[in-house]
């Protein structure tokens, strides 16, 4: 068996080799630091999640390194600061911000069972190689000073004659097209339309370092030359695997793969393109104004983050998702029957089923397929299939516990009803035997009699 992936800049799937299987690398654009993460934002936490618990039962844990960015320097991060905290300079207000929405996005994907990656460099941890990559490229001839910016050419690096890639391949765009439909700034001091900032200057009171290229003014980063940075930093001038959402496609994956290819003069920065598609609710675009904007923490609130994952799954990594509550409702009733089957038992290999389908590009789907598959024959295989996609994490007993802390369900008033159910049951009056399985039933408790004695569990 081997892993095919699907790549984004050539446009087809191909067989997975590493440029060093000792040394798997793997880079994936992180949050921006500024609010709540919401459910769009978990997507690719949870497809990269999957594609590095793979890669490391492929190539073993010692033998990957997955690196995915906090992003703490934006314009969007500076104004949630200033609103925030207005009685504190503008940088100990960034801080705040930072620190803590940091620490929410920790909490959230924790709980959706995503292990932390090798490596989470922060973007203001990396200046000095955004510094490094401008300086290079300002003496390649593809970027150029401007007022106290440093702009890159795309027409610079189309115009090189080597075998830089061309500018639009990984979105499949031409300039023409790129004028066309991108809002761009307009300035007086860019030379074409499609230029992109690498460095700007700062505003009195933001965030601002000694500027690269000999300019005077203190300032700070654009966006893409951060990730840029950060990935050379931590894996290189060229690796295994670049991911995001395909909403990074352009202009932000197209800029990375600009600034490294030039500053480095490779045809490639990542081997791979890895890119999950949208995520719409209820059958349309989450947006703030329709009122269906999610956010994780809201979710985990009455659902445990096994359920968001599973849910996720689902789709496969590629296809749109539509976020419904049906289907949370069927998820959460899947991961109860796992949990009831598999939670306790000894996990054995992941079973061949369920590999083949993950090696296939991730296809999640049918990996799920062979899951309930597993279920009525080899459990042991079941429960270690399942903990290599992140699930398991935690003993029958204190999943169900989990569940009706979260109902709200009274333990003691369900054991009670029930003992008044069995006394009603030995006495044969059947009428209050049921009216009190009905009232369970309404309380969202379900109830199951056996030779044993009666059990219970909380619908959902």
């Amino acid at each position: 068996m081997e892993l095919r992936l699907y790549d984004t800049l050539t446009k087809e799937k191909r067989p997975f080799q590493p440029l060093d299987a000792n040394n798997v690398r793997m880079y994936v654009c992180g949050p921006t630091v500024y609010d709540f993460a919401h459910i769009g934002n978990a997507r690719p936490v949870i497809v990269f999640d999957v594609l590095f618990r793979l890669l490391r039962h492929l190539y073993g844990e010692a033998h990957v390194k997955y690196v995915r960015n906090i992003t703490d320097v934006d314009d969007k991060i500076n104004d949630r600061a200033a609103r925030d905290f207005p009685g504190l300079p503008l940088n100990e207000a960034i801080r705040e911000v930072t620190e803590h929405t940091g620490k929410q996005f920790h909490a959230d994907v924790d709980a959706l069972g995503a292990l932390r990656p090798s490596v989470e460099p922060r973007a203001t941890e990396h200046i000095s190689e955004m510094r490094e990559i401008i300086e290079k490229l300002v003496a390649g001839g593809f970027a150029y000073v401007a007022e106290d910016h440093v702009l890159f050419s795309p027409q610079a690096m189309n115009a090189a004659n080597s075998t830089l890639p061309r500018y639009g391949a990984l979105s499949n765009r031409s300039l023409d097209e790129m004028v066309a439909g991108a809002r761009v700034d307009v300035a007086p001091y860019k030379k074409g339309n499609t230029d992109f900032v690498l460095w700007k200057p700062s505003k009195p009171g933001e965030p601002s370092w000694p500027s690269p290229a000999g300019i005077a003014a203190q300032g700070r980063p654009g966006w893409h030359v951060e990730c840029s940075a950060m990935a050379w930093k931590h894996l290189g001038e060229y690796f295994d695997i670049h991911g995001g959402g395909i909403d990074l496609v352009f202009p932000h994956h197209e800029n990375e793969v600009a600034q490294t290819c030039c500053a480095f003069h490779r045809e490639r920065m990542a081997n791979y393109w890895m890119h999950n598609g949208f995520l719409q609710v209820e059958s349309e675009k989450m947006s703030k104004s329709l009122g269906n904007f999610v956010i994780i923490r809201d979710l985990l609130a009455d659902w445990p983050g096994e359920v968001l994952r599973l849910n996720m799954l689902k789709t496969h990594y590629r296809s749109p998702i539509d976020w419904t509550m049906k289907s949370l409702e069927e998820s959460a009733k899947t991961l109860d029957d796992w949990y009831r089957v598999a939670a306790d038992a000894e996990p054995g290999q992941p079973a061949t089923s369920v590999l083949e389908p993950l090696l296939d590009d991730l296809n999640t789907p049918l990996a799920i397929a062979a899951l309930h598959g597993l279920r009525g024959s080899d459990i042991s295989a079941l429960a270690g299939s399942l903990r290599l996609l992140g699930f398991l994490s935690e003993s029958a007993a204190q999943w169900e516990a989990r569940k009706r802390q979260a109902s709200g369900v009274d333990a003691k008033e369900v054991e009670r009803l029930i003992s008044e159910r069995t006394a009603a049951r030995a006495r044969k009056d059947f009428n209050e035997s049921d009216r009190i399985r009905d009232l369970l039933a309404a309380m969202g408790v379900a109830i199951k009699d056996s030779k044993e004695g009666t059990t219970w569990e909380v619908l959902r």
